[in-house]
Formats: C-alpha cells, structure tokens, sequence
C-alpha cells in the first residue's frame, strides 16, 4: 500500500550542499507563508485542511480529519475528475455564533475511477472517501518470455 500525505507541494532541489545557495527558494516559501496567512482574510475564500491520499490494488483512499463537523454539514462530489470535499463548523461563544466552511479538491485521473462506486464514511471526525478503481486502471501483472 502507498500512502502520501496530500499538502501544499515543497519544490527542492537535489544539488549538493556545497553546489547551491543557501538561500535557494527561500523566496517560494516566503510566498506561501503569506498566501497561508492572508487566505482567511480575502473576501470569501474556505479555510482549507490536509488530506491523506493513499491507494491499494483495487481503490484509491481520500482521508481528511474534519473534528467538530456534523455529519449532515459535509459535502462530497466527483465532477469531471474533481473530487470537492466541503464541510461547515458552527461554534457557539456566549451568545456569539461563529461560523467556519472547509473546501478542498483533489484532482482524480480521468476515467481511473468508477463514479457510481465511490463512498464516503465519517466516524470519529475523519471523513474516508473510498474511490475504487475501473478494471482497465488496476495494475496487471505482465509475464516476460525469452526470445
């Protein structure tokens, strides 16, 4: 089984130590940090979470910790190859009511995936969507003959 842990991707390079500047990206994570931390002021935008991507054989599993989500407020949709994860948290201060929304996609392969088939369970606070794979996706063994 493979697993990978689905986040904003770190570009790095494979030089030596001695064969790159010690300031080399540095400008790419500056930029980051900034569109982390401005995200939630722009008009609009959904706070985002992590999700752990991993597959086996026969599916492809999409895991995303959603704590103190009702079930009811989470939304799930395959669309042309997009897998959109929404969820809405309401927490109440006082007499204050504060309301958050959660969106995430994740781009499946076109035509890897049975789209009648597709599942979602919530339990404990982690949402697993389970898209199994079509036939034609799932790997074959190939036999090697000598000539």
């Amino acid at each position: 089984m493979r697993y990978v842990r689905y986040t904003t991707p770190v570009g790095r390079a494979y030089l030596p130590a001695f064969a790159r500047s010690p300031w080399a990206g540095l400008e790419t994570q500056i930029d980051r940090l900034f569109e982390a931390a401005l995200s939630d002021t722009a008009g609009g935008t959904a706070a985002r979470f992590p999700v752990d991507l991993f597959e086996d054989a026969n599916a492809t599993y999409v895991r995303a910790e959603l704590p103190g989500v009702n079930r009811a407020d989470i939304g799930v949709e395959l669309v042309d190859g997009t897998l959109q994860i929404t969820a809405k948290r309401t927490t109440k201060t006082g007499e204050r009511e504060e309301t958050v929304d959660f969106s995430r996609a994740v781009t499946v392969p076109d035509g890897a995936v049975q789209a009648d088939k597709v599942a979602a369970a919530y339990e404990n606070g982690i949402l697993t969507v389970t898209l199994p794979k079509r036939e034609e996706a799932k790997p074959r063994k190939v036999s090697v003959t000598v000539a």
